[in-house]
This record gives C-alpha cells, structure tokens and sequence, in this order.
C-alpha cells in the first residue's frame, strides 16, 4: 500500500529525458500505487487545452492507461499550468482538486498544496496570481488565438528568469522563493492538521515545523525524478534516475 506525490516536472520539449523518465514512472511504479497526486507545474507552460505540444499528448495517454489500470490520479494547478482544464483532466482520467485541498491520507489528515500560496512574501508574484486566477481574465486569455497564448508563455517565462536574476542579485532569492514560516504555521493552524505536502519551492526536504507538524517538500524534475512515497506506517523522499 503506497501512495504516491509529485510535482514541478516542468515537462518541455527541450528535455525531452524528463518526459521519457515520467513514461516510465507510470508505466512501472506508479501501476503499483493506490493513488497518484500530482501538485502542479505538470508541464513548464500550459495555455490552454487546445495545447498542441507532443508533451501534452504522451502525458494524456500514459495518465489515462493509469486511470484505466484502476490508479486513481489527482492534480492540483500550479504556477505553470494554472490553465489547465476540466477538458484536458479528463483526457487524462485526472481528478482536479482545489488548491489547497485536505486528503485522508491512511487515517492522517494531509493538507495538500503545490505550494505557491505559502511564498507570502513575494507580494508581486501574489497580486498576478490573484489576477491569473479570475475567471475573467482567464476566459479573456484563452479566447486570444493559440499562436498569441504561446507567445505570451514564452514572455512570462523570460520575465520569471529575469525576476529571479534581479532577486539573487540583491541576496533576496533565498527569501522570497521560499515558504514564509509564519503562512505555514497559519495554515496548519486553520486546517487543524499535522501534516503538510507541496512543491514549488524546489527544495526537497522533511520540516519538522514543531508541535509534532511535519512539512513534505517534494523535489523538481529538472535533472531527474523526484517522488515521495508514502504508505500507512512511514514516508520516504526519493530521487528517480533516467536509464
């Protein structure tokens, strides 16, 4: 009995090794899970889901052959593809949660979040959130042809690298990319749990965040895999390595 976490695989033609890594993560291990809960930034760009790219389409059939084989597959939006939609999840076979969502987790209440919600202190990158998620502007976006979406995407992108640039150059990345300590304590405290999973940070690690909380961060798939397996009696952070 294991249950199985992702996050920030950032899926893109230009590592074409990370796909092929995922492949197989759901071909082999992922069959033999109880479920499967994927915590945003599937993919590095989502525009919509007329998206046409090959990653979009093997992702679609690899998750819907592991619906099929009776592994349930949960998704919560992330920074990258908060446009993802109830049309590709049901390609996919995928349950769309809110984010963040409580999830019974072998009899532990588990707070589950891709995890962006918890950088509080970058005000900047809150304010476009808010405005990316109002239904308005995203059904303004999406009604813009496919070639202008994609465009945008690749925009967006450069700005975020630039930001991030502008960041580590005053000594501020190691900040404001993280979590904010205080946001985490509000969030255990609201949702009455001891137990926190989410991604975004790309800092894979185990906090123990006091009064017995626990805080899981998974890791990115930037360079390889990253998957937390978790079971009744324990949890295990790991790394997957392409062949």
């Amino acid at each position: 009995m294991t249950t199985l976490f992702i996050s920030d695989l950032h899926l893109d033609p230009q590592r074409p090794e990370i796909t092929v890594l995922f492949g197989q993560f759901l071909d082999e291990e992922a069959r033999h899970a109880d479920a499967l809960y994927i915590l945003g930034d599937l993919f590095e760009a989502w525009v919509g889901d007329d998206d046409p790219s090959d990653a979009g389409a093997f992702t679609a059939t690899k998750l819907r052959a592991l619906h099929e084989a009776g592994v349930p597959v949960y998704f919560i939006r992330g920074n990258r593809d908060f446009l993802l939609g109830s049309a590709y999840a049901e390609r996919c076979g995928m349950t769309l949660l809110e984010d963040p969502s409580v999830i019974d987790l072998y009899g532990t209440q588990t707070l589950i979040s891709h995890g962006d919600l918890l950088c509080t202190d970058d005000t900047a990158y809150q304010q476009f959130r808010a405005q990316s998620r109002n239904a308005t502007w995203q059904a303004q976006f999406l009604a813009q042809p496919l070639a202008a979406r994609l465009a945008f995407a690749e925009q967006a992108r450069a700005a975020s690298k630039a930001r991030y640039g502008e960041l580590v150059n005053k000594g501020m990345a190691e900040t404001i990319g993280d979590v904010t300590p205080a946001t985490v304590q509000e969030w255990f405290a609201h949702y009455n749990v001891n137990r926190m999973i989410h991604g975004h940070t790309h800092r894979p690690a185990v906090h123990d965040e006091g009064a017995g909380r626990t805080r899981i961060v998974l890791g990115d798939w930037y360079e390889h895999g990253s998957v937390l397996r978790v079971s009744p009696t324990q949890f295990e952070l790991c790394t997957l390595n392409s062949n």
